[in-house]
Order: C-alpha cells, then structure tokens, then sequence
C-alpha cells in the first residue's frame, strides 16, 4: 500500500469510526426527543449515518485496507473506541438539564458541534483525496460533506424552537412534554449494558485496552479510578496497589497523575506494569476463565502468562496452572 493511500485509508478509518458512534448517539437523542420536526431530522439523519458509515467502509475494501494487517487493526480498534466512548456518554445525554426540554436542547447543541467536525472531518478527506489523484474518494467526501452542511443548518434551524420550548417550560412554569413518555428510561439502561459490551468488545482488539484507559483518565476524577481514596494516597500508599490494576486502569492512572500531581515514584512503577497482556481481554477474564484456556497453550503462551500474572494480579490458582502445565513439557 503507497504512502498516499495509507493516509487516506488513515482518515478514513477516522471518518468510519466518527460515524458509527454517531448512530448510537443518535439512536439515544431519538429516545427522548418528542415527535416534530426536530425528531424528523434525527430520524432522517440517522438513516443518512448508517449509510455513511456503509460507504466509507465499502471504500475501505476497494483501496485494499484487508491487505494490510496494520491498517486493519487500527481501524478495527479506531471504530470500537467510537463506539465505547459514545455509548459511555449516552446515559449521560439523556440524564442532563433540568427537564425534557433543556436536555433536548443540549442534545441539539452538541449534534452542532458533531455535525461542524463531520463536515471538517469530510472536507481534510476530499482535500487530501484530490491532492493525490484519488476521485472516488474525493466524490465519496464532498458527498457525506453535503449530507452533514445540510443536517447542521437544520439544527440551527431547530434551537431556536427548543429555546422557547426551554423558556415555556423553566421559566414561565409551562412544560410542553414529559421526558417518561419518550422512552428515555429504557434507553438508559440499554445504553448502559451496551457501553458495557461495547467496552468487552473494543479490549479484543490489541492495544485499545489502553488507549481506552487513556482516554478515560484525561477526563476522569479521583472517584473514577480503581484505586479507592487515590488524591489522599501518598506515592507509598499507591504504589503497592498498582499491580492488581487491568492495563486499562493503569492507563487511567497514567494519564490522571500527569495532569495532576506527576510523581515521578508513581509513573515509573505505572510504566514498568504497562504492557501487552498475555492476550487480548485477558485483564476482563476471570481466574477461572484464564485457567481453563491454559489447557491447551503452547511453552510461550504459558510462560507469558506466568510472567505477567506474577508482576500484576499474582493469582495463585492462575500460577499453579501455569506452573503445572509448564511441568507437563
């Protein structure tokens, strides 16, 4: 694969992503968004993502992404992040403001700025598309670019109406719908068991474990971590607790100490603990779990796994196993 269609298969794995998660969201706003013309457009967009997202992945095929293993996982790993971090904001979305109107509203200002990245994300793709000769992509670009200019002036067009709706309702005492009848509920907690899911899913893939983690620790607080009390731990009192962390939750830990107190002591035994796991999802197993698939691994596999369970969790039964199949040899 040539440089030029390395980075357009690059941007475009970008855009796939960005779409995918973009329908959960919209799946979500939908929930709660009474039936109008602002609904209509949701619904109508979210056909028009799903369809995006198709396209862009149709184009991925044609320029031979499959070819290279590289490229594929981080497009596998790019479109599951998406995911995740947009399924974790869902329940989020729809639990923000302080009645039905004002989290409409709010949804509709942040489909604003989503809509204003597509069209960015678009355009950086048709420009680099046509610098280098590629006219599918460029016209597959400029199209999904259109799609995304005409749904954000719908937005625009639809706040001010949400505004009034706001004003109605907070102010003058006059709430033009119930969120209950909406069915927001449900979509609550089917968001939260699929941010889950989605979150199971996107650690198969290797290294996402921890740019989840590091992600989340760039906007996390002290009660996200999985070290209970961590801002009134001195470095001591962390350190012995890092080593039963998931890959993910030190990434969190790495990322939230940089942006706070930086302790030296602290990032080098995160750094020393941060690696690849014996494999994929192997932070998510269960003792149990992790002793059976030791049954048939081969002398590496069970020697990585014995190295790593003994610097991180160090899970007798999961050592024993280790131990004992390495001694069958």
């Amino acid at each position: 694969m040539s440089p030029e269609t390395q980075k357009i298969v690059q941007y475009l794995n970008e855009a796939h992503a960005s779409e995918v998660a973009l329908v959960r969201v919209l799946q979500s706003q939908i929930a709660m968004t009474p039936r109008g013309s602002y609904r209509s457009g949701l619904e109508t967009h979210l056909e028009e993502t799903r369809d995006h997202a198709r396209r862009v992945e149709e184009r991925l095929g044609e320029l031979g992404q499959g070819s290279n293993p590289l490229m594929a996982v981080i497009g596998a790993a790019e479109s599951v992040i998406g995911q995740a971090l947009a399924l974790g904001k869902t329940p989020f979305d729809l639990l923000r403001g302080s009645g039905g109107e004002e989290k409409v509203l709010k949804n509709a200002k942040d489909a604003s700025a989503t809509e204003a990245l597509e069209i960015a994300t678009y355009t950086s793709i048709e420009r680099l598309a046509k610098a280098v000769g590629d006219t599918e992509t460029e016209k597959l670009a400029a199209d999904i670019r259109a799609d995304e200019e005409k749904m954000l002036a719908r937005v625009l067009r639809e706040i001010p109406k949400l505004t009034d709706a706001v004003v109605g309702a907070d102010i003058e005492g006059e709430p033009s719908y119930d969120i209950a009848t909406t069915g927001a509920g449900e979509t609550v907690r089917d968001a939260a068991k699929a941010t889950k899911r989605a979150a199971r899913q996107a650690r198969k893939v290797p290294g996402v474990a921890q740019a989840e983690g590091q992600i989340k620790g760039a906007v996390a607080s002290a009660d996200d971590l999985a070290i209970d009390r961590y801002d009134d731990l001195n470095a001591d009192e962390i350190v012995p607790k890092l080593p039963s962390l998931s890959q993910v939750d030190l990434a969190k830990v790495d990322s939230y100490e940089r942006r706070h107190e930086n302790r030296t002591t602290v990032l080098d035994r995160v750094s020393a603990l941060r690696g690849d796991e014996p494999w994929p999802g192997y932070d998510e197993q269960s003792a149990s779990d992790i002793t059976s698939a030791l049954s048939d691994a081969d002398d590496e596999r069970l020697e990585t796994v014995r190295k790593y369970e003994r610097s991180h969790k160090d899970r007798t039964s999961v050592l024993r196993v280790a131990e004992r199949e390495l001694s069958r040899a």
